[in-house]
C-alpha cells in the first residue's frame, strides 16, 4: 500500500520556510528609530507576517511623521530586501519536507506576503523547481490576514482549499489560511500559536511527514 499524502501543501514563506521573520522585524525596528519610535511586543500584531503596506501604515500612524507614507514603504522594501539577499537560511526541517513532497508527486505552492522582489530573492535560495507555484503580495488584491492568497493558490492548483494544507508560523497567516477554509499546520517562529480546530501546532517542521499532512486534509474528490 503506498503511504498516505496529502493532495497539496501550501507554504508561507518568511518564518515558515526560511528564518527571515527576525530580518523583517529588524527592518521594521530600524525604521521605528529613525522615526523616534521603540517597538514592543505591541508591535507584533502589527509587523509580523503583515504586508509591508501594512506596516508602514502602522509605523506613520504611530510616528505621526510627515514623512509619506510610500516613503516608508519604500524604505521597508529596500531595507527587507538587503537583509534576504545577505542571509537567507532554511527553518530546520524545510528543505527535507519539500523534497519529500516533490519525490511523492504533492503539488506545492508558495504563499507569501512579501513582495515578489523579496520572494525571487528566496527562491534563489530555495530553488524554484521546489513549487508548482508561487503567489507574493502583489499576486491578489488583498493579502493576509485576507484569505485571498491562500484561495488564489489553491484555484491555481485546481484544488479546493479544504483539501490544501497550509503550513504557516504566525497568528496573521493561520488566520488567512483558515478564513479560506484550509487546515493548518502551525510552526511557530516568534509567538505562540494556540492549537484549535482546523489547526495543528508542532515546534518544528522536522517532525512533520506526509502521513501527518495527510491526516490533516480531507480526501480530494476522485
Amino acid at each position: 500500500m503506498p503511504a498516505p499524502r496529502p493532495a497539496a501543501v501550501l507554504f508561507d514563506m518568511d518564518g515558515t520556510l526560511v528564518d527571515t521573520e527576525h530580518l523583517w522585524w529588524q527592518a521594521a525596528a530600524e525604521l521605528a528609530a529613525e522615526l523616534d519610535l521603540t517597538l514592543t511586543d505591541e508591535d507584533l500584531p502589527d509587523v509580523l507576517g503583515r504586508a509591508v503596506e501594512h506596516t508602514a501604515a502602522h509605523l506613520h500612524r504611530s510616528s505621526r511623521t510627515a514623512r509619506p507614507e510610500a516613503d516608508l514603504v519604500e524604505r521597508l522594501n529596500e531595507s527587507f530586501a538587503a537583509k534576504v539577499e545577505a542571509r537567507t537560511v532554511p527553518r530546520p526541517g524545510a528543505l527535507a519536507l519539500l523534497a519529500a513532497l516533490r519525490a511523492a508527486d504533492v503539488p506545492t505552492a508558495l504563499v507569501s506576503a512579501s513582495p515578489r522582489r523579496v520572494v525571487d530573492l528566496v527562491l534563489d535560495a530555495l530553488a524554484p523547481h521546489r513549487f508548482t507555484t508561487t503567489l507574493a503580495a502583489e499576486d491578489t488584491s488583498r493579502t493576509k490576514p485576507a484569505p485571498d492568497p491562500y484561495l488564489a493558490a489553491a484555484a491555481r492548483l485546481g484544488l479546493a482549499p479544504a483539501v490544501c494544507v497550509a503550513v504557516e508560523d504566525t497568528p496573521t497567516g493561520v488566520a488567512s489560511a483558515r478564513a479560506a477554509g484550509c487546515p493548518v499546520l502551525a510552526v511557530p517562529s516568534a509567538v505562540p500559536i494556540p492549537a484549535a480546530a482546523g489547526t495543528t501546532v508542532l515546534d518544528s517542521l522536522e517532525r512533520a511527514d506526509l502521513p501527518l499532512l495527510a491526516a490533516l486534509s480531507v480526501p480530494a474528490a476522485p
